[in-house]
């Protein structure tokens, strides 16, 4: 694991391959940077969420790499990209599951965040401040792509599901989640969510950069991956969990297969 300090140099690279990174999006977030792993603050949805999202990105990868469920370490020597780790919700619990986890955010407060958490937690992660663009000029290529919440940030949607797929391996794994462009998202998933509800940072998210999984498949198909699966992620407010349904409406993650050529 590299050191916080010396990830100081790989931002020198994002200048040449930033065309996919707002800097309106990574400031927003890194002066949350100190709050990701507080489950009552702004990131308390994600927290919440994560058990559902972890099982579904577990179940997938152990039917897709025919890997043991049952074994303490299911994960073990897969390597795994997660592209907008944040701080590191997700890098860890993967990371624990045995995955060779390298996980790269374009805010350099969010990863010495994760990286500090990781440390203290015994982890072994990868933590970059670069982007994904800057990895596939190296060349570097991984089992898992993962880019969680990620998708409705970025500049070009097109560009950015070109590149994700350019980072997975022959039979690899994708794995995005993001909104629904719906009415219902724009109700639920802003009006209530930030203004309302208070669970996010109002300005979080821009209803017209929700993506419809029509268009993602789309995308995706022109990119060599085929999706898998498609499942909603609903919230109840009653038990005040989240859960895997076929209600796409709002919130939805997709598994994709690279395609063998």
């Amino acid at each position: 694991m590299e050191p916080a300090e010396s990830l100081k140099k790989h931002t020198n690279t994002m200048n040449k391959n930033d065309h996919n990174v707002s800097n309106e999006e990574v400031e927003k977030f890194s002066n949350l940077a100190d709050k990701w792993w507080d489950p009552h603050g702004p990131f308390r949805p994600l927290h919440q969420i994560n058990p559902v999202r972890l099982m579904y990105i577990r179940s997938n990868l152990c039917l897709h790499f025919n890997l043991n469920p049952q074994n303490m370490s299911p994960l073990l020597n897969l390597s795994i990209l997660d592209i907008g780790c944040g701080g590191g919700l997700i890098a860890e619990p993967l990371a624990k599951m045995g995955a060779n986890v390298t996980a790269i955010d374009a805010s350099e407060k969010n990863i010495n965040a994760a990286q500090i958490h990781s440390i203290n937690s015994g982890l072994n992660i990868n933590y970059k401040s670069v982007t994904a663009e800057s990895l596939v000029d190296k060349g570097i290529k991984f089992d898992v792509v993962l880019a969680l919440e990620t998708i409705e940030h970025v500049k070009d949607l097109a560009s950015f599901i070109k590149i994700c797929s350019l980072l997975i391996k022959p039979n690899g794994a994708v794995f995005f989640s993001t909104l629904n462009r719906t009415p219902k998202s724009w109700v639920l998933g802003i009006i209530a969510a930030e203004y309302v509800l208070g669970w996010l940072p109002r300005g979080t998210h821009d209803w017209k950069k929700f993506v419809k999984p029509s268009e993602l498949v789309s995308l995706m198909k022109q990119e060599q991956m085929n999706p898998s699966d498609i499942s909603g992620l609903s919230y109840n407010p009653l038990t005040n969990d989240w859960s895997k349904t076929n209600n796409l409406s709002v919130n939805y993650i997709l598994f994709g297969e690279k395609i063998i050529k």
